[in-house]
């Protein structure tokens, strides 16, 4: 008998029991073990089923079948760059000094992994995506300073949707592997906004012009930190700039992103 559907009720009543009561999180992980004896985990990416030494629920197949981004990249923005001048770094702020991803986030595995993540319940992938992102490469400046992890927050509505915020996942799972603080109460969202999807450039920029506000305990912890961003995936960068505006305007000396996918811009080949 194998675990058949893509959203895991295993995992949405992990997470509910978890998040509801704390004390309880001992109690609901001792389940979600026994779910697995009872139960094999088919992969939320392939449908698979998940081999038991294979750690999260993300087969090792569909993690080896990534499409990472291809050398050479851009020192700063991590963007493939072809051998010629990098032009993604033209849209980043100047308090901006880094930002990396793992890999595409095409009509692939990379896009099937991210859906899992954010529309399918399977809030456990943040664990695999988020090694992942632990492993990039960083320049040392960034790696010696960075103090706080912040996740690109969500309207209200979509996280009662949802049930959780795909980014503070990531964000929860990346901290203890950075061993970097992750703070939620300092960014929030002050309106809701368009689905970025379908949006051109302009529009995306337009859509979320305004969309994120600092809290009032921002400005005294901020004051001079070099701040990540954490993204599940980033296209324009036009939601990830809004949000470091707001921060850098609340004190933020730099920010720095990082996300687990990267959408392809014009001219890419991959």
């Amino acid at each position: 008998m194998v675990r058949l559907s893509a959203r895991s009720r295993r995992d949405v009543a992990f997470r509910a029991v978890a998040t509801s009561r704390p004390a309880a999180t001992v109690a609901a992980r001792a389940l979600s073990a026994l779910a697995d004896l009872i139960l094999p985990i088919a992969c939320a990416a392939c449908g698979r089923v998940v081999d038991y030494r294979e750690p999260g629920i993300v087969c090792g197949r569909c993690w080896a079948r990534l499409r990472l981004l291809p050398a050479p990249r851009c020192e700063r923005c991590g963007h493939p760059t072809a051998g010629r001048r990098c032009r993604w770094c033209d849209s980043l702020p100047p308090y901006v000094r880094c930002v990396r991803s793992v890999c595409w986030a095409t009509a692939d595995t990379g896009q099937r992994i991210l859906h899992a993540l954010k529309y399918e319940g399977w809030w456990r992938v943040a664990d695999g995506a988020a090694a992942r992102m632990a492993r990039l490469p960083w320049p040392s400046d960034v790696v010696e300073e960075r103090a706080l992890l912040i996740p690109v927050p969500l309207a209200a509505s979509r996280q009662r949707q949802r049930g959780y915020n795909q980014s503070e996942c990531l964000a929860r799972s990346l901290a203890p592997l950075w061993k970097v603080p992750v703070r939620v109460d300092l960014l929030v969202r002050s309106r809701s906004t368009e689905t970025q999807t379908r949006l051109t450039p302009d529009e995306r920029v337009r859509n979320v012009h305004g969309a994120f506000a600092a809290s009032p305990e921002a400005r005294p912890v901020l004051r001079g930190m070099h701040v990540v961003l954490i993204d599940d995936v980033v296209t324009t960068a036009a939601t990830l700039n809004a949000c470091a505006s707001v921060l850098h305007d609340a004190g933020a000396r730099i920010i720095s992103y990082v996300t687990f996918g990267r959408a392809p811009a014009i001219g890419d080949r991959i």
